[in-house]
């Protein structure tokens, strides 16, 4: 963090279940790692071994009151929960403590709402926060004069937050209209891509697997990478040219995390459609992560959730050159690669082509020696596996893989 930026000063509070320490101390890993990115500063950590939440406080009377003591030693202005709170939850704990308590959903949302670039991307961002607010809404007079700014006030702003139902669903309302309009654009574009014999590829994997390095490394486009969480909000396709010539879309989408809230889930459906119509996934995995199997089965959950779990799927582990020893890679088919050298990336392209043939069909044409723009064509949009010239007939003989609703499948 930079030396001389003011932080919001946090304290991060869990209940770890019995046998599953592992589990727990990963997640709260993570949820110090989504405070930073939100741009607090987690001060310390408070968790209570315990099987179920306490049903008025979460942590009991006991461990908050303890939380007060912390609060008011490290001069806190934050209280994150590793769990989704309740208002009466909310409510309970500030009648004991004096300063603002959110939750994990809310720490999510506002770093989503930190990334969002483009008009949609806040749309999208603020129907989920609003989805967050609205059954929240008895109840929270206490911590919404808490809140104040910083973190889980970003996006809709107070304002907005302070407004009675009915206005906040006419809002939702309107900004499912407007995503709608947002939604119907991406369709024609993919439908146009389609019938352009174009093949899509779209790039799916948890949050900071290294998607956008993927994608910068393999079309040389220059989108924003870094390490952190949800760099990548906004859908991004690019073109690029797999080694036997042919051109293919690759799409980036958001990053998938462990609880990611049910209202992001159902806000970004239209982004993460970029990928529902793609003809081969590319699950790109962090092969370095401490929490690898955890993350690997969010993603297999998730697409399955998505509908998106029948598309064929190469799974790519990735930052290899992080790992000492073995790559524990167990989902198939897949290939490990660091996206930062030239020769894995190379054998990442032959491999997606490798996979590309499994989902197609083969051709065989009979193109006259003067139709060379047909030539240029079938090396655009089909595998061309050989080509060869007849003197005799003037005729190139070309065989290769076509997509299945190909215009090369019928005879030219």
């Amino acid at each position: 963090m930079e030396k001389d930026k003011v932080y919001e000063k946090v304290i991060i509070v869990g209940i770890e279940k019995q046998h599953e320490e592992e589990a727990f101390n990963y997640s709260f890993d993570e949820l110090e790692q989504l405070v930073e990115n939100a741009g607090g500063k987690v001060v310390a950590r408070l968790s209570q071994k315990r099987e179920r939440p306490d049903h008025k406080t979460v942590i009991g009377k006991g461990k908050v009151n303890e939380l007060k003591t912390l609060v008011e030693e490290l001069d806190a202005q934050t209280v994150v929960f590793n769990l989704e709170l309740s208002p009466s939850h909310v409510r309970n704990i500030q009648e004991i403590i004096d300063t603002k308590v959110i939750d994990r959903i809310q720490v999510i949302l506002d770093i989503f709402a930190l990334r969002a670039k483009s008009k949609e991307g806040r749309l999208q961002v603020e129907l989920a926060q609003l989805s967050y607010i609205l059954p929240r809404l008895a109840g929270q007079g206490v911590n919404m004069s808490r809140l104040g700014a910083g973190i889980g006030t970003r996006g809709p702003g107070e304002t907005k937050l302070e407004t009675d139902r009915r206005h906040i669903q006419s809002q939702m309302s309107d900004i499912k209209h407007e995503l709608k309009k947002y939604a119907a654009h991406r369709k024609r574009s993919r439908e146009k891509r389609k019938n352009n014999n174009v093949y899509q590829i779209g790039l799916i994997g948890y949050t900071n697997a290294g998607k956008s390095t993927v994608l910068n490394q393999l079309t040389e486009a220059d989108t924003y990478e870094k390490d952190q969480l949800f760099a990548t909000l906004d859908p991004l396709t690019r073109k690029f040219e797999l080694p036997r010539g042919m051109q293919v879309t690759l799409t980036d989408t958001v990053g998938f995390i462990q609880e990611l809230p049910t209202q992001l889930i159902e806000a970004f459906k239209s982004t993460l459609e970029e990928s529902m119509d793609v003809d081969l996934l590319l699950h790109v995995i962090d092969a370095s992560a401490a929490n690898l199997k955890a993350h690997e089965q969010t993603v297999l959950s998730l697409l399955k959730e998505l509908g998106m779990d029948e598309i064929p799927t190469l799974h790519v582990y990735n930052k290899r050159d992080l790992v000492k020893g073995p790559v524990p890679s167990t989902l198939y088919p897949n290939i490990v690669i660091s996206a930062q050298d030239d020769n894995d990336l190379e054998g990442l392209r032959r491999k997606i082509e490798a996979e590309m043939r499994k989902n197609m069909k083969v051709y065989q044409l009979e193109i006259p020696s003067h139709r060379g723009d047909l030539l240029i064509e079938i090396r655009q949009q089909t595998l061309l596996e050989r080509q060869l010239f007849d003197e005799e007939s003037q005729v190139y003989y070309v065989e290769g893989y076509a997509k299945k609703n190909s215009k090369w499948l019928t005879k030219h």
